[in-house]
């Protein structure tokens, strides 16, 4: 399997999946922290693939989500954005939301 249908894959079998550098409970950056404090305190279970593990991940995702930063938050197939989507939509409430209604949609899929 070449590294893109490794990445659609994981997508597609992740209701809510976080690209990041290093793991949600010791991140190796800044941004990644933030992105997945903001996850947990949403209170559902996601994934997350370690971007720094990873290199091929970590070369071509940029490419084929036409998003150039890490992390990178997909929830329901779908490109959230990156750190600062993420803390915003955390303050106002929409994230929460946005993965609560994907997990309840997943779980009765």
């Amino acid at each position: 399997m070449d590294i893109i249908e490794t990445i659609k894959d994981q997508i597609a079998k992740n209701t809510v999946l976080l690209y990041m550098k290093g793991a949600p409970n010791a991140p190796q950056c800044g941004f990644s922290a933030k992105a997945s404090q903001a996850l947990m305190a949403c209170g559902e279970k996601f994934a997350y693939v370690d971007i720094l593990q990873n290199p091929e991940i970590r070369a071509n995702l940029p490419k084929y989500a036409n998003w150039p930063t890490f992390p990178q938050l997909w929830v329901a197939g779908e490109l959230v954005g990156g750190s600062d989507i993420i803390v915003e939509m955390h303050t106002d409430g929409s994230l929460q939301k946005l993965v609560k209604d994907a997990v309840e949609k997943n779980a009765t899929a």
